[in-house]
């Protein structure tokens, strides 16, 4: 039995240069972070005592006898890409899906350090990220950048960059008293509404074209929060305020990114006296990050107290593998044989 923890992420800037269609042209960078909020995936063989064959267990359960009939279309590819048949798998999470923290892409690393390590092959942190972009974004079919599954592999506070040459990450070295208050100074809120980020992306996608300059812009706010976050002196109230700047950007890339009822939601805190924020992820609904000064706290968590907060806390360790205990399992093929 294999048990796998990956983390989920928020992403702070540079969203939409980490599609393939503006990065090979232009290159690309983000900043984000994973946090203290996981996907656990469970994996382990099917004893050969049922009339099914698979069994899995999500926010549905599935037994087929055939891989082909599996409906999750990343575990059914996943099994095919890794040749693997007869499991049983559950998966669960400490915050729903759809929500803009990388869930899909979470669960696609998780599920992929599972399955390698149930075949007693060791992946890298490297070829978790790629397989898992390779799995979503060629097997599967889905619109989307590359961010998200990099952030929940590595794990930890990062800029990556994305080029036509591939992607590197690097860490962002910051005091440790410096990130301890950012930390504090964000507050994170659920909206209610989810949302398939696929559908979103898709509209992103098709805007990178007629948005390019607001996607250059973007792409520029990277390395000024950098030196923000990175500075031993500076006012981090600058990060709340760039944060603000580019989710003003954000939401102009495409009508499906806000909606009136998001667009109250985010006055309302700042007019409770956050400095900024955005809605994580692909947009349309999820989770709201607000940066928050200590004096004003109450004041917004008052403003959105119909909204569900979420403490949290950063994290450094990637997808990493919590249980492992090695089967004996010999296909059928090779028992029949």
């Amino acid at each position: 039995m294999i048990i796998t923890q990956t983390p989920l992420r928020m992403s702070f800037f540079g969203g939409g240069t980490d599609f393939p269609e503006f990065y090979r042209e232009h290159k690309g960078s983000v900043i984000s972070t994973t946090f203290d909020k996981y996907c656990y995936v469970t994996v382990r063989h099917l004893p050969r005592f049922f009339a099914y064959s698979t069994e899995l267990s999500y926010s549905i359960t599935e037994r087929v006898t055939s891989t082909d009939e599996i409906r999750h279309p990343a575990i059914r590819e996943a099994m095919k890409y890794l040749d693997l048949h007869e499991l049983r798998l559950t998966y669960e999470a400490d915050l729903p899906a759809r929500s803009g923290l990388g869930t899909s892409s979470s669960f696609a690393v998780g599920l992929l350090n599972a399955f390698f390590a149930l075949k007693g092959q060791y992946a890298d942190k490297g070829k978790l990220a790629s397989d898992a972009i390779y799995l979503e974004r060629v097997l599967c079919k889905e619109a989307g950048g590359e961010q998200d599954q990099i952030a929940a592999a590595f794990g930890g506070f990062n800029r990556i960059d994305f080029s036509a040459d591939g992607y590197t990450v690097n860490p962002l070295i910051m005091l440790p008293e410096r990130k301890r208050q950012l930390n504090d100074n964000l507050l994170l809120f659920f909206t209610g509404f989810s949302r398939f980020s696929c559908d979103i992306q898709v509209s992103t996608k098709q805007a990178i074209t007629d948005k390019k300059r607001q996607l250059l812009e973007i792409l520029s706010l990277v390395k000024e929060a950098e030196k923000i976050l990175t500075s031993q002196y500076g006012d981090l109230k600058d990060f709340g305020e760039l944060l603000d700047h580019t989710w003003k950007i954000k939401r102009n890339l495409t009508s499906k990114i806000s909606t009136d009822s998001i667009d109250e939601l985010y006055n309302a805190a700042i007019k409770a006296g956050a400095v900024g924020g955005k809605l994580l992820g692909a947009g349309g609904g999820g989770f709201f990050l607000f940066y928050v000064e200590p004096g004003r706290k109450k004041a917004v968590q008052e403003a959105l107290k119909s909204l569900l907060y979420v403490p949290f806390r950063f994290e450094n360790q990637g997808t990493r593998i919590i249980h492992y205990m090695p089967e004996n399992y010999e296909p059928v093929e090779l028992l029949v044989g």
